[in-house]
């Protein structure tokens, strides 16, 4: 394997024999950038930001200047690369900090090679598949904003998990007050006729897997109570095993063409 095609791992340690070691254990299948503190660690992700290394080993415990959390607290503002801490020994409340941090594995000394080179395959792996599901929710999100109605995801119990610009114009409700909640507390719905309960779109997708319209004459009660004429469309979300995950809501406003369809039975009535 040609250098450039090295996985590159950032190794972040205060004792020269600790990134010596490391280095005779790994550089002949990665590539290693070797720095003594964590200043040095960010000046050489700051030099070189359009070849950032693909892994961060931290020691967690460096002594002179910012420690290894703050370091990687840096690294996690600032770099999308996942960062691994080595440790001989933290108290509770540096480990406290090393978790908000979000590292990808914590590797204890005194460690074998074979452990060393598993927990380094293993973060690597988990960085990818988090990476494919952020771009993945991130496509989902772009796709759901774009769609010209109003539109719910939530989960299999029922509580919001995605909300389009259109489903929070037309509720009046913002999207931070929504995810979350439970559907029936936000998406509130009335029959035309007075008494007349209308089931809940959630139960009716369970039962019946997808549905088109719940009633005949269906309002949405928006947050500041106004009622809006509505037709709403709710399908199931199954996983690949065919277990349902979630349920998909689909609303529009109808004013329009209700204004529509009575002025043609006035015309009509009047002939």
């Amino acid at each position: 394997m040609a250098e450039s095609d090295k996985i590159k791992i950032l190794v972040v340690d205060d004792e020269p024999d600790n990134v010596e070691l490391l280095g005779a254990y790994l550089s002949l299948d990665y590539e290693i950038i070797p720095a003594y503190s964590g200043k040095e660690a960010l000046d050489k992700l700051k030099a070189d930001e359009k070849n950032l290394p693909d892994l961060v080993l931290m020691d967690i415990m460096l002594r002179e200047g910012m420690d290894g959390v703050e370091a990687a607290q840096e690294i996690h503002h600032n770099y999308d690369i996942p960062v691994v801490y080595i440790t001989a020994y933290a108290d509770d409340s540096i480990m406290q900090r090393a978790k908000l941090t979000e590292p990808f594995g914590y590797i204890l000394k005194p460690f074998e090679e074979t452990e060393l080179r598993t927990n380094i395959e293993i973060a690597l792996y988990k960085y990818k598949m988090d990476k494919q599901v952020k771009e993945s929710k991130q496509w989902l999100e772009a796709v759901l904003n774009s769609i010209a109605d109003a539109v719910i995801a939530t989960d299999e119990s029922g509580n919001i998990k995605l909300i389009n610009p259109f489903a929070t114009a037309l509720m009046g409700w913002s999207e931070d007050e929504v995810l979350g909640q439970p559907l029936q507390n936000i998406f509130k719905i009335e029959s035309e006729e007075s008494g007349v309960k209308v089931e809940n779109p959630v139960e009716k997708v369970i039962r019946e897997g997808m549905f088109f319209g719940l009633e005949s004459g269906t309002f949405l009660v928006t947050k500041n109570n106004a009622r809006i004429p509505v037709d709403i469309i709710g399908s199931s979300i199954k996983n690949e095993s065919g277990a349902l995950i979630g349920v998909l809501i689909v609303f529009y406003d109808i004013s329009d063409r209700n204004r529509i369809e009575n002025i043609i039975y006035d015309l009509n009535a009047n002939k």
